[in-house]
């Protein structure tokens, strides 16, 4: 007897449909699966089994041939046990075949035939919509994110049984999710730029740099509260679109840190990984390439703390994302891309020991060493890093007088209309922000009168910047005049954007 049961796999970050077909017939007992299977679907034969016999179901002693197709393509993973079992059961006559038509079934059993989670819900459901089909079966930790897809049907499921009763019930009402009472839960943080004692120069950086997408790195001793601002970035941050949130949670979907029973990752994403990462750990990789820290921060922000502390060659490989907003992960096999799309966050000490520059401590590091140190951080990666801003110490003073700066919601107030007029500028173009001009957007939007001009030029050749330099100091003073308003990018506009290339200024870089 042949039955099919439709399922789904996971490439990157995309899914695909692919059909669980069962020969089953006289002959030697045995259950066989083909179509490339990994180890863990191999495996699915005995979890299958003793799901099946603990929820009171016989196995069949006939020999049964499961092709996973397409066949060439590799299959990996524990979410093909429902399928299976399911048709199984179709193929023994305990369900009708038409009961699964236009149905996709995913997920993986337990012994006593419970479901347990997968990855890659959100995905498959999107996968359904473009193919036409309807139904959709996943078990009940999953069922939130693939119901966010309109125009599918998405029933949660908790074991075999309750799976055979929503087949055979086509009155069974399916899933709904409220996307905007979802993004207006979300909306809560529980920190806020008003809790920051000075540095209100830092707070004003920031604040461009989120206004215009850029990346900034702040430098400044132990203790001035770089990690206490750059915790608090995501709160100044325009709320996330319903597309961006979509492509966000996929790649967490799919990675399998999006949290059991969450619809939508609705917040902007604020990773911050250790300084001992590796390079497929920061980037993506493996056998299999999974995405890395740079593609789960899309859509958000990505904080490297102590930035010198991390291995040179990890940090050389953040140039191809924070320039193309993607990453390529090539293998024998094929290549792989992932969205990385983020803002980078990131913090230095001046020097090993933390003091360099510092008027109330002593720095004891020797020039060279200062110099080694500092040197991990590139010309070239530096070029990629619009805003440089130095973090003094705070001052006693301002640690014993009560928070006085702006609450986060009136600086993200700022920050979103100063977006908005960006969507405006780039509409009908992959572009979203200032950050991601390129050469003949900066041309087009970023017209200067002569005196601006003799502005900029004198203060790029006093500094000696790059052409990469060049373009972002533009870019910044692109967006300082957004956030008033102005359509012309004035002198002051560029003499504040020039002062944050602190980098380009210290000798130990040159």
């Amino acid at each position: 007897m042949y039955v099919r049961v439709l399922s789904s796999a996971i490439i990157g970050i995309d899914a695909y449909i692919m059909e669980v077909e069962l020969d089953m017939a006289s002959g030697q007992p045995g259950m066989t699966i083909v179509g490339l299977p990994d180890m863990a679907v191999k495996e699915s034969r005995e979890r299958v089994r003793s799901a099946l016999a603990n929820c009171g179901y016989s196995f069949p002693p006939k020999k049964m041939i499961f092709n996973l197709a397409p066949a060439d393509v590799p299959k990996e993973g524990s979410a093909l046990d429902l399928p299976i079992a399911i048709a199984l059961l179709a193929a023994c006559d305990l369900i009708p075949a038409e009961c699964v038509e236009n149905t996709i079934l995913m997920g993986e059993l337990s012994l006593e035939g419970t479901l347990r989670p997968i990855r890659g819900a959100l995905p498959v459901a999107i996968a359904a919509k473009e193919r036409g089909i309807k139904r959709l079966l996943l078990p009940q930790d999953n069922a939130n994110e693939a119901a966010v897809v309109a125009g599918v049907d998405v029933y949660p499921v908790k074991t075999l049984p309750e799976a055979l009763e929503i087949l055979r019930d086509s009155n069974r009402s399916p899933l709904r999710i409220d996307v905007n009472r979802l993004f207006l839960d979300s909306a809560v943080y529980h920190r806020d730029f008003a809790e920051v004692k000075g540095q209100e120069h830092v707070k004003r950086a920031l604040e461009i740099a989120a206004a215009g997408g850029h990346n900034v790195i702040m430098i400044g001793p132990p203790g001035s509260g770089k990690t206490m601002l750059a915790k608090r970035m995501p709160t100044i941050l325009p709320p996330m679109s319903f597309e961006e949130a979509l492509s966000t949670t996929k790649i967490h979907s799919i990675h399998g840190s999006l949290p059991l029973n969450c619809a939508m990752i609705a917040v902007r994403p604020f990773r911050s990984p250790h300084h001992s990462v590796s390079d497929a750990g920061l980037i993506g990789g493996g056998v299999n390439p999974h995405p890395g820290e740079v593609s789960l921060a899309h859509n958000g922000l990505l904080f490297l703390d102590e930035m010198p502390e991390f291995s040179r060659n990890v940090l050389e490989n953040l140039r191809q994302p924070l320039e193309d907003g993607v990453v390529t992960i090539s293998r024998a096999s094929g290549s792989l891309t992932f969205p990385s799309r983020f803002m980078l966050v990131s913090a230095a000490n001046p020097c090993p020991c933390g003091y360099y520059g510092d008027g109330t401590r002593t720095c004891h590091c020797l020039p060279m060493q200062i110099q080694r140190y500092m040197s991990k951080l590139s010309g070239p990666l530096l070029d990629r890093i619009d805003i440089h801003v130095e973090v003094p110490s705070v001052s006693f003073d301002d640690l014993h007088a009560p928070p006085t700066g702006e609450p986060s919601s009136v600086i993200r107030e700022r920050v979103t209309k100063a977006r908005a007029i960006q969507r405006q500028r780039f509409d009908g173009r992959n572009i979203f922000c200032n950050a991601h001009m390129g050469s003949k957007e900066i041309k087009e939007f970023c017209a200067m009168d002569e005196t601006t001009r003799d502005m900029l030029r004198a203060g790029l050749e006093r500094l000696g910047l790059s052409a990469r330099a060049y373009d972002r100091v533009i870019k910044v003073a692109r967006t300082i005049a957004d956030l008033i308003g102005n359509e012309a990018i004035r002198p002051e506009h560029v003499t504040e954007a020039v002062q944050y290339r602190t980098l380009d200024r210290k000798l130990w870089l040159r």
